[in-house]
């Protein structure tokens, strides 16, 4: 059994437990996801100071959500999904605060920007493809599954998954070209 699968099974027991009640199988849940939403979050977008905030703001919307959790779905996607939504809005946040920053002071929103750059591009650029697309480019390149495990996890067979990501990864490039020229 490999380690997502072990994370995927003791934390779907976990989240069953917590919405029956448990409280001390919450605490050891929320302990878990807290480190693992944080080396996530460095590993995907290095150290910013955002990085504190998304992992709080992700526990704190699972805990408003944790009875929408159904038992027979994936945790770890129905979690990460969680996770995604609130990294993409603490960046437009801090977006749109750099950009009134840089209005205020006379500057461009283009010389305002910091190394929030990255991952606010990021965003921007996979909004632009089609949902199913989107969720195979994120679901490997961005969370790190393997095609197998995505495939798997979205419930359609591995060349089909592999297709998508190999068509993914094509529009992400030309979308990279385009914006450059």
């Amino acid at each position: 059994m490999t380690r997502y699968e072990t994370d995927e099974k003791r934390w779907k027991a976990l989240i069953v437990e917590a919405q029956a009640g448990n409280e001390d199988a919450y605490r050891v849940l929320l302990r878990e996801l807290a480190s693992v939403t944080r080396a996530f979050l460095i590993s995907r977008f290095g150290y910013f100071e955002m990085i504190e905030d998304v992992v709080q703001e992700s526990l704190l919307a699972l805990h408003r959500a944790r009875q929408t959790f159904r038992p027979d779905h994936s945790f770890r996607a129905w979690y990460f999904a969680i996770v995604q939504n609130r990294c993409i809005d603490n960046i437009r946040s801090r977006q749109r605060l750099e950009r009134h920053d840089a209005l205020v002071s006379n500057q461009s929103a283009e010389t305002a920007l910091t190394e929030l750059d990255a991952p606010i591009y990021t965003g921007q650029l996979l909004s632009r493809l089609q949902p199913t697309y989107r969720e195979a480019f994120s679901l490997t390149r961005l969370e790190g599954l393997s095609i197998a495990e995505s495939a798997q996890q979205i419930g359609i067979s591995e060349a089909s998954f592999r297709v998508r990501v190999s068509r993914a990864v094509r529009m992400v490039k030309r979308m990279l070209k385009e914006d450059m020229t």
